[in-house]
């Protein structure tokens, strides 16, 4: 089906092009040109921390984070049930246990659950910003300092959020707030742990390039291109993050006021506007015969079948999947977008 308002698409209105020229221009189309360096060092100032670590995308953030906090086989790590499978794949690859966290009522982590999951496996609590409404993170650190665990954050879907864990892991996808098309990055204060994650990420090699390798690595390396992409995005961040607040201010403008809509709490930063609805799917077909694309919410880890556990018809995050649903949200959307897509959501409803 062809949509006329997908539901996500990269903005491209800065350096974009003007960078990759520069790259494929000077030769450097590979992980070792310098614009690398360039988005890393900007990314991460960003943020206020001093290190940034390139990677191919979220997934491999999160998963050179964990291995350089030497997350391993017999580890559990603390992951939310409402989440992309991606948060739990990553420990999963590391050979690690996941244990999954039911959600509150925001789609977080309840953080008034974690403390029972703790066991004396347990090595790092993985909170995730999901769709780009911050964790209550100051419980979560105050748990790590109690049971000397790490915290590593999926900040996949919240580039502006502000890093306070050990290690935060952006995704650089072509949905996300900002993009490289494909791509990831992990930002740290920790100097030894960006050693170590970029270690890792090249196939470990020797200082000596001897081709003797001293431990399991990966070939997670970013291209000059896609940094390239990455840094023109970054230099935007702040721009793009007051559109979209504007993009979120009017979706709940005219949604509030619709019976069958419940509007979520607001974001920190906008990745996408999700909410609720009732006979959500029949509303679905409607946008979508109306070229209005659309995604259902992430369902819960324990319903995946590589981790699939009975209690998950009981879980929060098994309730609010059910009806949870998000609309187009891409920094490109325009008033006039957005008037057309909520219009067709009041006139499912009844609602002039």
């Amino acid at each position: 089906m062809s949509f006329t308002q997908p539901v996500s698409k990269p903005w491209l209105d800065g350096h974009e092009l003007d960078y990759v020229t520069d790259a494929v221009g000077g030769g450097w189309i590979s992980s070792q040109g310098p614009y690398i360096a360039r988005f890393e060092e900007a990314f991460a100032a960003w943020n206020g921390l001093p290190h940034g670590v390139a990677c191919s995308s979220g997934t491999t953030a999160l998963t050179l984070a964990l291995r350089a906090l030497g997350v391993g086989p017999g580890d559990e790590v603390i992951v939310p049930e409402f989440t992309m499978i991606a948060s739990a794949w990553a420990v999963t690859y590391t050979g690690a246990t996941p244990v999954f966290v039911d959600c509150g009522d925001d789609l977080n982590i309840d953080v008034t659950l974690i403390e029972e999951k703790i066991t004396p496996r347990t090595k790092v609590i993985m909170p995730v910003h999901v769709y780009g409404r911050r964790c209550d993170m100051e419980p979560i650190l105050e748990l790590a300092y109690e049971y000397n665990l790490r915290v590593v954050e999926d900040s996949a879907e919240a580039h502006g959020v502000l890093p306070t864990g050990d290690i935060a892991c952006f995704s650089l996808f072509a949905n996300k707030i900002i993009t490289a098309g494909e791509g990831g990055i992990c930002v740290t204060r920790d100097a030894h742990l960006a050693e170590q994650m970029a270690h890792l990420r090249a196939m470990a090699f020797t200082r000596d390039h001897s081709f003797l390798h001293k431990k399991l690595a990966y070939n997670y390396r970013m291209t000059n291109m896609q940094a390239a992409v990455a840094l023109a995005q970054t230099e935007q961040l702040e721009g793009i993050l007051a559109t979209r607040r504007d993009i979120e201010k009017r979706y709940d403008d005219a949604l509030r006021d619709v019976p069958g809509i419940t509007l979520m709490p607001p974001r920190d930063v906008l990745w996408m506007y999700d909410l609720r609805a009732e006979n959500r799917d029949e509303l679905l077909a409607h946008l979508a015969a109306q070229g209005i694309d659309t995604r259902v919410f992430f369902k819960p880890m324990s319903r995946q079948p590589m981790y699939l556990d009975p209690v998950w018809p009981t879980l929060n995050a098994s309730r609010l999947a059910a009806d949870g649903f998000y609309l187009p949200t891409h920094t490109g959307l325009t008033a006039e977008d957005q008037e057309f897509i909520t219009g067709q959501v009041r006139a499912f409803y009844g609602v002039a």
